[in-house]
């Protein structure tokens, strides 16, 4: 989950002029928390990668894609405002009126921008809006287990593609690349990518499940974290989710109870910024059963929680320790709000108006 914001709050740096399709200012410079018309708003909004820059005027073809999303046959209907063009080259924004029309135009197979003035159909990739402010992570992946199968700069650039609200550093030797975005776009990148090596020929196929080992690859992380079920049989079943580490922080703060309610051992192991959860359960069915629920959490908290960090000034353990006992105090007001220590920091994780009343009550108590 990226950080709204960080404490003492200073004065925002210069960003690119590229407006927030969410408030119509600038995107990395959020004027507030997301406030319930912001996240209403970001329902209805949908990222258009392929749009042919360059070949056409901006407002030309922004207009190009109005008329292509508001087309019935397109699955569209009627479009608020469009922002094109944007700081990464092909790529716009398309707000809807009506939060359906933009899940409908998601669940189309394909989208192809046509017009006389064009060469010729360009298709576009459309994903869901995340707006950066609130779920932002960092992830490391493997690339190794496609080398002897694909050039990987070739699949890389299909990734870009792909997954055009994501960042992507460069490639490594090693088959290493750094990947930063919205934490369901990241998670959508994974899935492409287990597809992919699921798809590899039969006859190169080096494992048995060759699948698996790139599963294995892409989830390999360091340290973990557990919540046990006293309940261990064996043979076991194993399912395995990916989840955004502050998210399985506050499930495991916050909703343990139900978490133990399938009869399965789960447990975490956490990267930075993504943590791999393992469920362990006697049946199948159990297992699955879990693995939905959680699912069905972390959806619903992507939705609402959101993050401030809070610098620790005084560097002393005295300093620190008393910044974590007024935490700590302020815990009784707001006790749905998870913070999380660091050596240098305090991430607070909660909804929007807990997390800003929690963090003021710090700002004034501190003084």
């Amino acid at each position: 989950m990226g950080v709204n914001s960080v404490y003492p709050f200073k004065k925002p740096q210069k960003q690119l002029r590229e407006r927030d399709p969410l408030q119509g200012g600038n995107v990395g410079v959020p004027a507030d928390f997301a406030t319930p018309a912001q996240a209403a708003r970001g329902s209805r909004t949908v990222v258009i990668a392929g749009v042919p820059a360059g070949l056409l005027e901006d407002e030309l073809l922004a207009d190009l894609l109005t008329i292509h999303f508001q087309r019935s046959r397109n699955h569209g209907g009627d479009v608020e405002q469009v922002t094109y063009p944007t700081r990464k080259a092909g790529v716009a924004y398309v707000t809807f009126e009506d939060a359906a029309v933009a899940e409908r135009v998601l669940k189309k197979d394909q989208h192809l921008l046509q017009d006389k003035r064009l060469p010729r159909p360009f298709p576009l990739t459309v994903t869901r809006y995340c707006h950066q402010a609130f779920l932002r992570v960092t992830s490391t992946l493997s690339m190794a287990v496609f080398r002897d199968h694909l050039v990987l700069e070739d699949l890389v650039a299909e990734m870009k593609q792909q997954s055009p609200a994501l960042s992507f550093g460069p490639l490594q030797r090693d088959g290493h690349i750094a990947v930063q975005g919205p934490f369901p776009a990241l998670r959508g990148l994974r899935d492409f990518l287990l597809l992919k090596a699921k798809s590899l020929p039969e006859e190169e196929k080096r494992d048995r499940k060759p699948h698996q080992r790139a599963r294995r690859k892409l989830q390999e992380h360091r340290g973990a974290a557990e919540m046990r079920n006293p309940a261990r049989n064996a043979p076991r079943e194993k399912q395995v989710l990916v989840l955004d580490t502050d998210i399985y922080h506050y499930m495991r703060r916050f909703h343990a109870k139900a978490l133990r309610r399938n009869d399965a051992v789960i447990s975490g192991v956490t990267d930075g910024d993504i943590t791999t959860v393992s469920i362990e359960s006697a049946a199948e069915a159990q297992g699955l059963k879990a693995k939905k629920m959680i699912e069905n959490y972390s959806a619903e908290l992507q939705n609402i929680l959101r993050k401030e960090r809070i610098c620790l000034k005084e560097p002393s353990r005295a300093g620190k320790q008393r910044l974590r006992q007024l935490c700590e105090r302020l815990k009784a007001q707001y006790p749905t709000v998870l913070t999380i220590p660091y050596d240098t920091h305090l991430d607070v994780v909660g909804t929007s108006a807990d997390v800003f009343g929690f963090t003021e009550e710090v700002k004034r108590l501190s003084r």
